[in-house]
């Protein structure tokens, strides 16, 4: 540990809020990371780790199902929406990092601080199902992984993912630094075996450029459409807010403001470099499923399962989908953890209920396994893509009540003081709120008039 939590708690103020701040969240990890001095890149390292637990929302396998579906039908013009998705996620994961070192609450915290309990606990309630959704992408994610790679059965697979507790609660243990280190050794995994995919699959590098140019196409077709509000809802997790809000305090960072100044420098470029090599594998997905399936024309790829069986045949190369199912493993290896922490952070957070972590996640992941169970036995693997997708729009539709807020309070010089959001990132939030909250409401126009 660096220090008591009172030596790694910086200085702020109450004022602004309508009430005090209580105990902080993940307190066996709240100023665990000692950030000590010496040149600008040691100290930069002493930053690194949070940013990547955030971009694992990248990886979650309800992005796959989404960014798989999106390239077997629309071919690459989906990954204007990527961009677009990983734009918004570096502007409000910024926004995050400065609510947590200027507030010195996370999200949670600060919802509960600053409305009354009426608005308080429905947001809270909100959060909840954010993360239950979340994790039944996880559990239907990890189940089908250990299916393709140790043919287990995908009913008996979706009991075996509630064992990751244990791996939690290990990892919990041993220190947040060895909990980062594991998650940036995962995703690089997932990097190389997309890289030898994306090599075999020998994309059109034209197409893929074009792709990511803007298409007015998305408002005039319902389905691209409801992808697209996959991809945001997968990309741009609400359990993310809350999570990189939380982490970011475990860094011992000091009490003055130019301490505090630095810490927030470091941690906005902790997150936007890690989003931005989250984006490279969160688009590798897509013009896989765009360079094999959708020119081969299969337009209606959507199953984990059924995408690594055509791999083979369609690149040519027995390892494709082996790398394919070790990717999505380690995906949701990854998920697990920081899913969990999101949980934790958010119940801590806005009841100040404080229940043992594994306790809190049997309780999540149990919530998930009933429905995963329920469509695997009653409809097959075939389902499992259609309510992966589901979970994903579910978070996108969350995603503004976890965004209005954020938005608020680090624009309110009463709340944040010095570290205040400049009024050009207020208005750019402010935007990708709208923007977020526009394309919810054209969705469920569309979903209840078709």
């Amino acid at each position: 540990m660096g220090g008591t939590i009172q030596e790694a708690m910086p200085a702020g103020t109450d004022e602004g809020w309508r009430q005090e701040r209580g105990a902080p969240s993940l307190l066996e990890s709240f100023g665990s990371v000692r950030v000590g001095g010496g040149s600008r890149w040691r100290q930069f390292l002493a930053f690194l780790g949070p940013g990547y637990l955030v971009a694992v929302g990248y990886m979650d396998p309800g992005n796959w199902a989404t960014s798989l579906a999106g390239g077997a039908r629309f071919g690459y013009a989906l990954l204007t929406v990527a961009l677009l998705s990983n734009c918004m996620a570096i502007v409000l994961q910024a926004l995050c990092a400065r609510l947590a070192v200027g507030s010195e609450r996370d999200l949670a915290q600060a919802c509960r601080d600053a409305f009354p309990r009426w608005v308080a606990w429905p947001l809270w309630l909100l959060a909840e199902l954010a993360i239950c959704a979340t994790d039944l992408a996880e559990v239907i994610g990890t189940a089908i992984g250990l299916n393709l790679l140790f043919g287990i059965p995908l009913e008996l697979g979706v009991l075996l993912t509630a064992l990751d507790v244990f791996l939690v609660l290990w990892l919990q243990t041993r220190g947040f630094r060895r909990i980062e280190a594991l998650i940036i050794t995962l995703i690089l995994i997932v990097a190389a075996c997309f890289a030898i995919q994306i090599a075999l699959a020998d994309p059109d590098w034209g197409a893929v450029i074009r792709g990511f140019a803007p298409t007015t196409e998305i408002f005039r077709d319902p389905t691209m459409l409801y992808l697209a509000m996959g991809i945001i809802g997968a990309t741009v997790m609400p359990h993310n807010l809350y999570l990189h809000s939380g982490i970011v305090q475990t860094r011992a960072y000091g009490r003055s403001l130019p301490e505090r100044r630095r810490a927030l420098r470091y941690a906005t470029i902790d997150s936007t470099v890690a989003l931005m090599f989250a984006l490279t594998i969160n688009a590798s997905i897509l013009i896989l499923a765009a360079a094999t399936f959708h020119e081969a024309g299969h337009t209606d790829v959507a199953e984990l399962g059924r995408a690594q069986e055509l791999l083979r045949p369609l690149l040519g190369a027995s390892i494709a989908p082996s790398l394919f199912g070790i990717a999505l493993l380690c995906c949701g290896l990854s998920s697990t953890v920081t899913a969990t922490m999101a949980g934790q952070i958010v119940m801590e957070g806005f009841i100040n209920f404080r229940v043992a972590p594994w306790l809190r996640r049997l309780i999540t992941r149990g919530v998930a396994i009933v429905p995963a169970i329920l469509v695997t036995l009653l409809y097959g693997e075939s389902e499992t893509a259609r309510l992966l997708i589901l979970s994903q729009v579910v978070l996108s539709l969350q995603l503004p009540f976890a965004i209005v807020p954020l938005v608020m309070f680090t624009a309110s010089r009463a709340k944040m003081g010095a570290l205040v959001a400049p009024r050009w990132l207020t208005a750019t939030a402010a935007l990708i709120a709208a923007a977020v909250i526009s394309l919810n409401i054209e969705l469920l126009l569309d979903l209840f008039t078709a």
